[in-house]
């Protein structure tokens, strides 16, 4: 039988305007989303006006809009506002790019109303409307020098009901592309209204940073909430300035991260603050602290990065000596589950299966977040490694009795069973038919685990 040809320009060209007329008409007719799109496109025939006035309507009526909308009708109107934003991209702004980012701006700011009237736990409402804040930096090239200057008034417009940040995200998106001129008068604009906007703050350090004045960044830090204030931001921004020994206090501003759960490990900001620090010592000279700084940061949270700075800058052998020191540490990190996936992603799998055999009673089968990637990842050349993890995690769904997890469970115990004749002789676990001994014994009476594996339980 032929193959069916992939659609493509050079696929459909030769069946012909009339042909494709015809399907783009059936389509339209049974997709409102798809109808819009066309004739938007045959409005564009009469110019940039026919389009704008077509979006213009659509606009008004979200705006206007207050009525609920009913869940099931969620997908049609994230198909909707799809069609709006390519309507306003694709065929408005190559006509017209200053009306168009007009119209862009106009039509993020309708994210309020939409996001009150109905619930989008799927996503798809927020995804359009994020769509739409990447599409404006794309607009502002085609704007000549006197419609750029109009931007700060069309930006600050549109900030006072962003109660999602969208807005404001346009806003930074859009500040690289500015002249500093412009950027002057956007950073007024903002500077006004710190008092009402707390996200105001951030644009204006995007404005500092692109005029590259880490003076008026530090100054604005002081003046975010506690909680987004960056101390190693600005170390680095003073590092990229040359202004070392400044960066160095800022770095040494941050205290280690606290968790509050053990098995979690060092938050990742304290690697963060190590590499920083690191580059600044490197950066004054001090290569050895650099490097004992690296090396002690890796050892206390295993963060790749650190290590990889660390052994970037050592010779040929002496590289390979610290990788062997590096993998011992690893297997003896205090948090099992981060020697794991450190050693996985390095990638260093031979290491990885010997962590696991080492600390068999070690694996909480409740980290499913983890545990099925990495037996899997282990399981074609350490089956012995990857039978202790897929046993963790099928006793602790059955240790819960987790019945909504049986599915699940079945599944570990079938690869178990694959797994079982690799083993190797003296891998130290125990065997298949052991195993499942004890499992019946243990949970014999959980009917709903063993019809799924297809095997009846022991009689009582």
């Amino acid at each position: 039988m032929p193959r069916t040809p992939p659609l493509s320009l050079e696929s459909l060209v030769p069946l012909g305007a009339e042909k494709l007329a015809a399907l783009v008409l059936t389509a339209a007719a049974n997709d409102p989303a798809f109808r819009k799109r066309v004739v938007a496109a045959l409005a564009g025939a009469g110019g940039a006006g026919q389009i704008a006035k077509m979006v213009e309507r659509r606009l008004s009526a979200l705006e206007r809009a207050r009525a609920m909308v009913p869940w099931e009708k969620e997908r049609a109107l994230a198909a909707d506002l799809g069609a709006t934003l390519a309507t306003i991209v694709d065929e408005l702004a190559p006509r017209g790019a200053a009306v168009a980012l007009g119209l862009l701006l106009r039509f993020i700011a309708t994210h309020n109303g939409v996001f009150g009237r109905i619930d989008d736990s799927s996503g798809r409402i927020q995804a359009v409307y994020h769509d739409a804040v990447e599409a404006v930096a794309g607009l502002v090239p085609a704007l000549t020098s006197e419609e750029r200057e109009l931007l700060p008034d069309r930006l600050l417009d549109g900030l006072s009901p962003d109660s999602h940040g969208l807005c404001h995200r346009a806003a930074a998106r859009v500040a690289p592309l500015l002249p500093p001129p412009v950027l002057d008068r956007l950073d007024a604009g903002l500077s006004e209204r710190m008092a009402e906007d707390r996200d105001a703050i951030e644009i204006r350090l995007v404005i500092a940073d692109v005029l590259g004045d880490v003076d008026r960044a530090i100054a604005l830090e002081p003046q975010r909430p506690e909680w987004r204030q960056d101390p190693l931001a600005m170390a680095e921004r003073l590092l990229a300035a040359g202004r070392l020994d400044e960066a160095l206090a800022w770095c040494r501003r941050v205290p280690p991260s606290r968790r509050p759960r053990a098995d979690m490990g060092p938050a990742p900001a304290d690697a963060r603050r190590t590499g920083v620090e690191a580059r600044i010592l490197e950066a004054r000279g001090e290569a050895d602290a650099a490097q004992a700084l690296r090396w002690d940061g890796f050892g206390k949270t295993l963060d790749a990065a650190l290590l990889r700075e660390h052994v970037s800058r050592l010779g040929d052998f002496d590289d390979e000596e610290a990788l062997d020191r590096a993998f011992a540490i690893a297997r003896g990190f205090p948090v099992a589950l981060i020697a794991l996936t450190f050693l996985l992603d390095w990638p260093r799998p031979d290491e990885a299966a010997r962590l696991v055999l080492e600390r068999v009673r070690e694996w909480d089968g409740g980290r499913y977040d983890v545990l099925p990637g990495a037996a899997a990842a282990l399981a074609e050349k350490s089956p012995a490694a990857a039978t202790v993890l897929y046993r963790a995690l099928l006793d602790d769904i059955l240790s819960a009795a987790r019945s909504s997890a049986y599915g699940h469970a079945a599944q570990y115990f079938r690869t178990l069973q694959d797994l079982a004749g690799r083993l190797p002789n003296g891998a130290g676990v125990e065997t298949h038919d052991a195993y499942v001994a004890g499992l019946r014994q243990m949970h014999g009476r959980k009917a709903g685990f063993w019809s799924r594996v297809r095997e009846d339980p022991p009689e009582r």
